[in-house]
């Protein structure tokens, strides 16, 4: 069965009311498209907080093969290991889709998880559901099919879309090529699932199935009744 809905990994609670207590060492910023945030290997001096937009994060091995960690939306955050001291990006982020982000300075987060103590909490919760969240997704590519795990991802992408409901999800800038990344198969057999997935009712795309990152996950994907054969 595949699971209704997946861990959310995005701070909980009133998230705009919580940043706006940090007035220094925060700013607003805009990427548009395609725009890299931040490089794997630089020093990480912040985290950032997705107010609207898409952000991608991938990891670039020894030998040059690139894997999509994660596809992050409104309300999620990334750059989470600046807590460390003298820490580096473990990873990229680009925006997959005009961006608005909040940066915060390493030393605000700091100053926060000791001065404010509901982000703390709230910061502390999402970090530990986001590693159960890693080793799930272990677990999947350990043990689940292509198909199962291309399911999996689609759960994902509807969830940063809607998160407290079971409605139909639009999704933008995500290609074939993506996804084939994110679950670590080629882009003919995720073109091959989706093809099957849309007979079957559970996605479609906006009239042309060629149609560039663009396509519509139905709310039957979302329902813990629906089997995957």
């Amino acid at each position: 069965m595949i699971p209704r809905e997946t861990m959310n990994t995005s701070i909980p609670g009133n998230t705009n009311m919580m940043l706006s207590r940090l007035s220094n060492g925060r700013r607003n910023s805009r990427f548009e498209k395609g725009q890299i945030i931040f490089s794997q290997g630089e020093k990480a001096n912040s985290i950032f907080f997705i107010v609207s937009g898409t952000v991608k994060t991938t990891f670039l091995s020894e030998t040059g093969k690139e894997a999509v960690l994660a596809v992050l939306g409104s309300q999620d955050f990334f750059g989470e290991e600046c807590i460390s001291s003298e820490s580096m990006r473990i990873n990229t982020a680009t925006a997959l889709t005009p961006a608005t982000l909040v940066c915060i300075e390493r030393q605000t987060v700091l100053r926060a998880i000791y001065d404010e103590p509901e982000l703390s909490v709230s910061l502390m919760n999402a970090l530990l559901m986001r590693q159960a969240a890693a080793v799930e997704d272990f677990c999947d590519q350990l043990f689940n099919q292509s198909e199962k795990r291309l399911a999996r991802a689609l759960l994902k992408l509807a969830r940063n879309q809607k998160p407290d409901t079971l409605q139909d999800a639009s999704i933008s800038s995500v290609t074939h090529e993506t996804l084939s990344e994110m679950i670590g198969t080629t882009r003919s057999r995720v073109t091959l699932f989706m093809n099957k997935f849309r007979r079957m009712g559970l996605i479609d795309y906006y009239g042309d199935p060629n149609a560039k990152g663009r396509f519509i996950i139905r709310k039957k994907l979302l329902s813990e009744q629906f089997m995957l054969s």
